[in-house]
């Protein structure tokens, strides 16, 4: 049985004809390539990425390149024994499963079948690629991911924005609203996206900040039905009889249904809203509740004296996750919440407690920016 990255790679990629056709897309200074047998994924991947796509005059100085082959076909058929990824605590049902090469890890997501071979030296995706394209720009992602981490960047699960020219970062535990409140932070002119989910974090130190220095990630939000029911602007991303169908299911309901929806910033708040990077001037953990009957408010804490606040923060880099030295993270591995402290403290916390209250959330954070701005003159 093969068990090298380089025999199963060349076993996938057998009598595949490629298009001769590339993407290049280029990110906070790193730059993918992707090629595929299908030009219907090539064109889904190119709209998905047009903020971040190279040009064809900029494609003859590529400079290094992470590349990245995908393959479509049916669901691969793997005679190997792959073994369940253990999930996060409060995560629930079976997503990822793995095998372990001799150098590198074979993947498979549970629920489409699509296989993910990932190794210092070859990336691939193969199975119903066109159907689950959201997976292979989470691969393409992931690699990127990596390559942050590698820099020293320390993995934070937060949505992020900046507003009036400052960095907020926006953590919240499952359901805790953070990208509906992101969302309506950017309709203010002057806001530009950063994250949805995944943002990094590190020491200012060498990216021309004081404090703290943020890079998110290329992937455009991706929302519940309530999003954007609540938001005029978002509300045409969706059919009308998906809109007729949810306007008219209970509120308590609405925030748990598994079906998501992209947000194409650009295309709807105008050119040049999205950032890879930006200094963070604060992190805004959403300690609020649906079931709440308390006001919301918002306050400054200190994050030393309330440790259990760093729940909502940190984040397991998880099974794609690859050092530089090469080794995979195996799912046993613990998250140290020390450096996680270590960088809160060298920006704002501000916590949102009470019951969940988008508009008003918006109005606390904008008058609190306000009050930080005065200060600060």
């Amino acid at each position: 049985m093969i068990r090298s990255s380089e025999g199963i790679y060349q076993q996938f990629c057998e009598g595949v004809v490629f298009k001769a056709r590339e993407i290049i897309l280029e990110w906070a200074g790193m730059r993918v390539a992707l090629r595929s047998n299908s030009m219907e994924l090539l064109d889904s991947l190119s709209g998905y990425f047009s903020h971040c796509i190279l040009s064809s005059s900029d494609v003859a100085n590529i400079g290094d390149l992470i590349r990245i082959t995908a393959i479509e076909q049916d669901e691969p058929v793997i005679n190997m024994s792959f073994q369940d990824w253990r999930r996060e605590g409060g995560k629930t049902g079976r997503k990822d499963s793995f095998v372990t090469l001799d150098d590198g890890r074979l993947l498979r997501k549970v629920r489409t079948g699509m296989v993910f071979l990932q190794s210092s030296d070859l990336l691939l995706a193969v199975g119903p690629c066109v159907d689950n394209s959201n997976q292979v720009v989470n691969f393409i992602i992931s690699q990127l991911m990596n390559q942050i981490q590698h820099k020293n960047y320390l993995i934070c699960h937060a949505a992020a924005a900046q507003v009036n020219g400052m960095g907020l970062a926006l953590a919240g535990f499952s359901g805790g609203g953070k990208s509906t409140l992101m969302l309506k932070l950017l309709e203010n002119s002057d806001s530009k996206f950063i994250s949805n989910d995944r943002l990094f974090l590190r020491d200012g130190d060498g990216d021309g900040d004081d404090g703290v220095h943020a890079v998110g990630v290329p992937k455009l939000p991706r929302v519940n039905p309530g999003t954007l029911l609540n938001n005029a602007r978002l509300r045409s991303l969706m059919d009308e009889d998906d809109q007729h169908y949810f306007d008219n299911l209970p509120y308590s309901e609405l925030w748990d249904i598994e079906r998501k929806y992209d947000v194409p910033v650009e295309a709807l708040y105008g050119a040049g809203r999205i950032l890879a990077s930006s200094s963070l001037m604060t992190v805004i953990i959403l300690n609020w509740r649906h079931d709440s009957d308390l006001q919301t408010t918002i306050q400054t804490v200190d994050i030393s004296t309330r440790r259990e606040l760093l729940a909502a923060v940190k984040k397991a880099p998880g099974p794609f996750y690859q050092d530089a030295s090469g080794e995979f993270l195996q799912d046993e591995s613990v998250v140290n919440e020390e450096p996680y402290l270590a960088l809160l403290q060298q920006s704002q916390v501000w916590e949102l407690s009470g019951k969940v209250d988008i508009e008003y959330g918006v109005k606390l954070i904008m008058n609190q920016l306000a009050l930080e701005t005065v200060c600060q003159d």
